[in-house]
């Protein structure tokens, strides 16, 4: 049975003693731990974890935009955002970042591990504050209104790819399969197809032949990209 990876970014080490002691009870899980201050971005690079607990203080905005990074960088990774207390304000912020939910620190062990599980099944928990918060619900709808007054132009904007998934998009563009690639680069064939997966979700390919020829089209395929 495959197992769902979590990765914990928190500053507060004792917290991620505490969650990881938590998650660890559960058979299918693989837990994975992060100081922020560690480069956390690189960590999930290597990783590519299911899920993503982030916990930060989110008055200071940078948790916000470690989780918005993580959103368009790695789509695959699904980010649970875990604050102190969020307040209306906090919570709309954190729909903004593309979070598929936002938990209080204080939640109970159920209630974690449940949205684990229903965010790794592609749920978004964090729709459901929109019924009982309706302060958040009218800031989400201003919101939508105002990117639609802009029109058009700013609708299928390709995230970017990252240095490993242009670098796997270039050997896939010299005809390599994904065990080639997984042996070249010295990593998991799995591990090459959660790339393959994210490089398709960017780029609204239709497969990898599709990929390469929108990647060709915008200028992203480099040969510096390979060692």
């Amino acid at each position: 049975m495959d197992k769902i990876t979590v990765m914990i970014i928190d500053e507060q080490e004792f917290f991620r003693a505490g969650v990881r002691q938590v998650l660890s009870q559960q058979s299918d899980f693989k837990i994975l731990d992060c100081d922020p201050a560690r480069e956390p971005l690189e960590l999930i690079e290597a990783n590519l974890p299911d899920v993503a607990l982030l916990g930060s203080d989110l008055a200071t905005l940078s948790g916000l935009e470690l989780g918005r990074k993580i959103a368009r960088l790695y789509p695959n990774t699904k980010v649970i955002m875990l604050s102190p207390n969020p307040n209306d304000e906090e919570l709309f912020e954190v729909i903004k970042t593309a979070a598929v939910a936002c938990l209080n620190k204080k939640a109970t062990a159920e209630e974690l591990v449940s949205t684990i599980r229903r965010a790794y099944n592609g749920e978004y928990p964090i729709n459901e504050s929109l019924i009982t918060r309706p302060t958040v619900a009218k800031h989400v709808l201003k919101q939508f209104q105002d990117i639609a007054s802009i029109g058009k132009a700013m609708e299928a904007v390709a995230a970017p790819l990252t240095r490993r998934e242009t670098q796997i998009l270039n050997y896939i563009a010299d005809g390599n399969s994904n065990k080639q690639i997984a042996y070249i680069l010295e990593i998991s064939e799995q591990t090459i197809k959660n790339h393959v997966s994210s490089i398709l979700r960017k780029l609204n390919a239709n497969d990898r032949a599709h990929a390469v020829a929108l990647a060709m089209r915008n200028g992203w395929l480099l040969a510096e990209e390979k060692p």
